[in-house]
């Protein structure tokens, strides 16, 4: 099992998260690219910091929206939707060249993330992008989504990417972050959820229902208080339950 985090999400002086912290936890890192977080300076320091742990490198990308964080849908036309994921990925990959270490595969952030997952425009667009790019790079996404049934279709890898610290609808999507249970916030239900999201490749949902939830990576969100200490303790559950830990992508 995988375990990543989005990082690099701070923008010149401002910082968000414990890059190095969780570095020493996760086995990959989703690295914003800029055009919702992210910058320069701080791209090349995180991929630099990554190589040098073993931690697989893939792009966040998403929408352009610094102000929003990402997290504002946008309508977009497919085209210009398509060239700023490849504007994105090849950003994230020079400073893999200089770091020494590949670009391993992409993760949409955010709204990208949430309207890829059940609008066709959008994630036809992102496919677009990756497979002219570089049809050699996975695309983690929610499993059986839109996102995921495209990129199989056009001969990509989909990685399905669970959330243990994110609460569920029984469809399977996960809860608006505007509504109750959006966040766990629990360190022993989160482990609890990744251990099962692990072995059982089910979780509870915000009704009690339970749903098919078959990932081969876990998210751990670093923008939540006390998310190293979290991201260890799902690593420890994770291992005492003789879950296998590494990287999805090699």
């Amino acid at each position: 099992m995988d375990l990543n985090a989005d990082l690099g999400e701070g923008f010149g002086a401002w910082r968000l998260g414990d890059d190095a912290g969780l570095l020493d936890v996760i086995t990959s890192a989703n690295v914003a690219c800029g055009f919702h977080a992210g910058d320069p300076v701080t791209m090349r320091r995180v991929t630099g910091w990554a190589a040098e742990r073993g931690v697989a490198v893939g792009a966040q990308v998403g929408y352009r929206d610094l102000a929003g964080f990402g997290r504002r849908r946008i309508e977009y036309a497919f085209d210009e939707l398509r060239d700023d994921v490849v504007y994105q990925m090849a950003a994230l990959d020079g400073f893999c060249r200089v770091a020494g270490t590949p670009l391993r595969y992409v993760k949409p952030h955010g709204a990208l993330y949430n309207t890829a997952a059940v609008d066709e425009r959008q994630a036809a667009a992102v496919v677009a992008a990756i497979s002219e790019y570089d049809r050699g790079l996975p695309v983690l996404c929610p499993p059986g989504s839109v996102l995921a049934q495209l990129a199989t279709g056009a001969g990509l890898r989909a990685v399905g990417e669970g959330f243990a610290d994110r609460g569920y609808l029984s469809t399977g999507e996960l809860v608006p972050r505007s509504a109750p249970g959006a966040l766990v916030t629990d360190p022993d239900e989160v482990a609890a959820r990744a251990v099962r999201m692990a072995t059982q490749g089910t979780v509870v949902a915000v009704d009690g229902s339970v749903v098919r939830c078959r990932v081969a990576s876990i998210c751990l969100h670093g923008d939540t208080p006390g998310a190293v200490a979290l991201a260890r303790r799902v690593r420890s559950a994770l291992a005492e339950a003789g879950v296998a830990l590494g990287p999805f992508a090699s």
